[in-house]
Order: structure tokens, then sequence, then C-alpha cells
């Protein structure tokens, strides 16, 4: 694959020029943000492999920020800030963000993380196709599809629903979920997970999928 281009959304030029400096040192392309007011103009323009992401940042923080790409984009982001309460880390998941690492960064630590989100999300063969009990997942667009009906999923929903086809007609633990999502249990609580189950489930029904999904008690999910 071609080099991995970063975009770094950071106000801070020190933070922001040690960033590329690290980035670059290790062979990924880098673009930082110039006009905070155009954000989403510039990332739709530039179309990033992964997203470094602050939060206190000016015109509209990052979390305002994660919401808006997440109408238009799956592309990985990692919060990367000095804010680091559990309500922080919480609103950075259930917004869409994929990790959540604070200020000041173990560099190892940011490199690693960098490093396995791109290999997971770009390791997925888009234009691969899965099917069961005559459900088709498809990757390329993000949508599942029966009985000639679709609904667009999100990059977590649809995360979860191709590993529960990939190990179709077995229980996935919860925990075995969790750390395909989002690699570390730390980044995500379970309740998390039982909130994007129930929000596919709700779109599931809408053509008509009733009981796609099966919780098996205390063991996990299966289709």
């Amino acid at each position: 694959m071609n080099q991995y281009k970063i975009m770094i959304i950071e106000d801070d030029p020190l933070i922001q020029n040690e960033l590329q400096i690290l980035l670059n040192s290790n062979n990924y392309q880098t673009v930082t943000i110039k006009e905070f007011s155009s954000i989403v103009d510039t990332i739709k323009e530039e179309n990033p492999h992964l997203i470094l992401l602050d939060i206190n940042l000016p015109v509209e923080n990052g979390f305002s920020v994660c919401s808006k790409i997440r109408t238009f984009s799956n592309v990985p982001i990692i919060f990367v800030t000095c804010r680091d309460t559990d309500m922080d880390e919480l609103n950075s998941i259930m917004l869409g963000g994929d990790a959540f690492i604070t200020k000041p960064y173990n560099i190892a630590i940011l490199l690693a993380k960098i490093a396995s989100l791109l290999k997971k999300t770009y390791s997925i063969n888009q234009s691969e196709i899965l099917q069961y009990n005559n459900a088709i997942l498809h990757l390329e667009n993000s949508s599942i599809e029966y009985n000639n009906q679709n609904v667009e999923l999100t990059k977590n929903e649809l995360k979860i629903l191709y590993y529960l086809f990939k190990h179709a007609g077995t229980i996935c633990p919860r925990n075995d979920i969790i750390d395909f999502l989002w690699e570390n249990q730390l980044y995500v609580d379970d309740n998390t997970l039982s909130v994007n189950i129930n929000r596919i489930r709700e779109k599931l029904l809408k053509i008509g999928l009733e009981g796609f999904i099966k919780t098996k008690h205390r063991q996990g999910y299966t289709l």
C-alpha cells in the first residue's frame, strides 16, 4: 500500500511540529490543519488514513469535529489530549473515536496504537462480501442488505457485524468483540458494546432482520 497519510488536528504549534517530526521519521505522510474554521472541508479534501485529534481547539472542540467526521467518514480517529477525565474518554468513544491518549503521551504507545489501527482498518478486504442466512454485509459501503433492502452502518457497527459474520454459528464472547474493536478493554466498558449491539438490532429491524443477533447469557453473541 502507498504511504499512509495522517492528519494532525492540533492548535499548539510546538506539539503539532513534534508530532509531524515523529510521524515523518516513522515513514508516515502528515498533513496539518491551518484554518480551524474549515476542518471538515480540509479532511474531505485530504482524505487521510488516520486522524490525531485534540479536544481543546479554537472555533469548535474535538468532540464536535469527531461527530461531524462520523457523518461522512469511518477514518480512524485517535484523541490526543491533555484532558484526562473518565467522561472525556467515554465521550470520545461514544462519538466514534477509536482510541484516547493523554498528553504528555508515550511515544512508543502512540506509534503502536497508530500502527495497530491502520493495520486493523485497512487489512479488511473492502471488496469482500459476507453472507449469512440471506443477509449480505457490504464492506465497501458499510451497509447490510436483506430482501433487497439496505441500511447503512457506522464504522463500529460494521466491525461488530464483520466479526459476527466471520464467526457465524459460534458464540462470540463479549470481550473478544471488544478486543477486536478497541484492542484494549480499558478504552471501552461493557455497556458501550451493549449500546452498539442495540443500535445494530434497531437498524436490522428496519430491513426485516428480527432476532438476527442472538444474546447468549453470560457468554456473548451469535448469529
